[in-house]
């Protein structure tokens, strides 16, 4: 069974998941598939409503300070370009890119951002740790029945944090709801904070006519003391309205150019993650991993490296940065 966190951290962590019923009321239907092993199409049709070229807000509000001396701070709404792309679609697995256009609105620069996949009933799900270190967990047949896992990936795509719920489908709206876990900093603390160590959020994805949401119902944990307790709670909701954008061809442009080099990444993280405990180390700025890994992409796409010279610099970079099971990794050939 997952468990995702075990003894005091769970029964602290599930202080941030208050509103995780509300996907689970009566208003809707579990999605069950007509066959076993076998998933809904209406829950790969959900997953896949998620491509496609978006108006985004990013919008985070503290909305509880736990610890009594704690000062809220200020909420903060960033509005985004993104492009999201399916990069697999296959039966009982769907991977999707999102890709940043900023800057000119006609010509704009392309960002690589984040992936989520998501895999049918699957056997084993990431939980972050902490401190940079997660775990691979075994998925009991009785929780992965008719579920989707979805598992969220970094602009260079290393791991993120991960969930399991089953679809749910109701009128206008279809809806996937996770359990707690946990999540290293966002970035927009990490380069500006130091005063909790993870995230333990409830993260609901709603799929609308309209575009769809990222519901996020977080708790600010502190585990530098040996004892986890709660700093302050936040809500967050992700807003993608679905609309036509200018530039969108540069988007298209980029992965195009780039699609091979970082599918030759993913292979690396995919087998790093066939470890039970990893870790990846980097700094609140990234410019020991992610930044290294994602300016080697962005090389292949200008032309100034060859895709075989970029990837192995990345490679040497990643595994400067990770460890499997206690020990480095090598994946240079």
């Amino acid at each position: 069974m997952v468990t995702g966190l075990t003894g005091s951290f769970l029964a602290l962590a599930m202080l941030a998941g208050c509103a995780a019923s509300a996907g689970s009321t009566g208003r809707a239907e579990t999605s069950a598939p007509a066959l076993a092993g076998v998933p809904a199409e209406a829950d790969r049709q959900a997953i896949l409503a998620m491509a496609g070229e978006y108006a985004v807000t990013f919008d985070f509000t503290e909305t509880l300070a736990i610890d009594p001396d704690y000062e809220l701070r200020p909420s903060t709404e960033t509005p985004a370009r993104e492009v999201v792309i399916v990069i697999a679609d296959e039966p009982g697995f769907i991977s999707l890119q999102h890709l940043l256009l900023v800057g000119n609105r006609e010509d704009p620069t392309v960002i690589k951002h984040w992936r989520q996949d998501w895999h049918y009933e699957p056997s084993r799900l990431m939980a972050y740790r902490g401190f940079n270190t997660w775990e691979m967990e075994e998925v009991s047949a009785q929780d992965a029945q008719g579920s989707w896992s979805q598992t969220v990936y970094q602009v260079d795509d290393s791991p993120r944090y991960a969930g399991l719920a089953r679809w749910e489908h109701g009128p206008g709206a279809s809806t996937w709801t996770p359990a707690v876990s946990w999540r290293p900093l966002p970035r927009r603390d990490a380069t500006t904070r130091d005063d909790y160590d993870v995230i333990a959020a409830v993260n609901r994805h709603t799929i609308t006519a309209w575009g769809w949401t990222h519901e996020q119902d977080n708790s600010k944990l502190v585990l530098r003391d040996g004892t986890p307790r709660e700093l302050v709670r936040e809500h967050g909701i992700n807003t993608y309205r679905r609309t036509q954008l200018d530039g969108v061809e540069n988007a298209h442009r980029y992965w195009a150019a780039t699609a091979d080099y970082w599918a030759e990444v993913r292979a690396a993280w995919d087998q790093i993650m066939l470890a039970d405990v990893f870790t990846a180390e980097d700094d609140a700025d990234g410019t020991m991993l992610y930044g290294p890994v994602l300016s080697e992409g962005q090389a292949v796409f200008m032309g100034a490296r060859d895709e075989d010279s970029a990837l192995a610099n990345a490679l040497a970079v990643i595994s400067r940065r990770v460890t499997t099971n206690g020990n480095p990794v090598n994946l240079l050939p």
